[in-house]
């Protein structure tokens, strides 16, 4: 089967079933996206927190591709295996005020990350991330005519920031348009489940994936195959709980935070920011009305002396 490439002058901001193709590609076929940071390169090493209110939005998620895959109609599966995804030596992750899941958070803070190592980044106080790098959009363009913001996920995928799709996974989206139109973007080197404060380790990168097609039987919204996390590391959990969902999650990061201000003496941003990259939401459970349970997992050997 056939290899190509997709280099970083080639990009598009939108969603839209009217871009034209950058490649056109057979099932069974191999594409490298090489791929701009989020925020296309606005945040660079001498980026200081103030300027983050200078970002110019419209020049938010660059998306390499589309890649328009023969055969592909509207109905079919299209599988996306995720053999490699790597990151370059630099990221950042950024308190951005009004995005967010916390709003209490009134000014913004740029931490910068050396990613050198490859297998982990320092954080402060001895704290390291274990780089896990995927991309955090993958997606095909939707089937209504017109142009569409990258940032929220939808039946066509994209913007979904699961942290899953890491090399060895592999993505099942619905076909909604004649040759699938397939995008990728927003390298991640690593980040918790729920990116709680709008940004994982956010850097350029190169993923290389490899399509084929499962015709007919599209699912009803993306699914995937992915091997689990080692089960067996020591968590520290802090809950929320509420009678409403969202205040439940907002609640389980309020409870870490102040968990690790206390424990390891950090700043709220530093522990905010690491509950985004580092720490695992999920919900316990649904039944029990009126109030909804909802966790945030961070793993302890992440932490020096652990």
């Amino acid at each position: 089967m056939a290899k190509y490439r997709i280099g970083r002058d080639t990009y598009h901001y939108m969603w839209s079933r009217e871009h034209k193709p950058a490649i056109k590609i057979k099932p069974g076929d191999t594409v490298l996206f090489e791929i701009n940071d989020v925020s296309s390169w606005q945040i660079t090493k001498r980026t200081k927190s103030e300027e983050l209110k200078n970002l110019e939005t419209s020049k938010l998620y660059p998306l390499s591709g589309p890649v328009y895959i023969e055969g592909a109609e509207p109905g079919d599966t299209l599988l996306v295996d995720v053999l490699n995804v790597d990151v370059d030596d630099f990221g950042w992750t950024a308190i951005i005020p009004g995005l967010g899941l916390l709003e209490e958070f009134k000014k913004p803070y740029l931490y910068k990350w050396d990613l050198s190592n490859k297998k982990y980044a320092p954080f402060v106080k001895g704290i390291k991330v274990p780089l896990k790098p995927f991309c955090g959009v993958l997606g095909v363009a939707p089937k209504e005519k017109g142009k569409f913001e990258v940032m929220p996920p939808g039946k066509h995928g994209g913007n979904m920031d699961i942290k899953h799709l890491v090399a060895g996974s592999k993505l099942r989206l619905p076909v909604l348009v004649e040759g699938a139109l397939f995008s990728a973007g927003d390298v991640h080197a690593a980040m918790g489940d729920g990116e709680v404060c709008v940004c994982a380790i956010e850097c350029a990168g190169r993923a290389t994936l490899r399509f084929d097609l499962e015709k007919e039987n599209a699912p009803r919204w993306p699914q995937y195959h992915a091997k689990v996390e080692n089960v067996a590391r020591r968590l520290f959990t802090a809950t929320g709980i509420s009678s409403d969902l969202m205040e439940a999650a907002k609640e389980s990061v309020r409870n870490m935070i102040t968990y690790l201000r206390k424990k390891y003496e950090l700043t709220k941003e530093q522990a905010y920011v690491l509950c985004s990259v580092a720490a695992d939401m999920k919900v316990h459970e649904v039944v029990d009305r009126p109030n909804w349970v909802v966790g945030l997992s961070i793993p302890e050997d992440i932490f020096p002396g652990n």
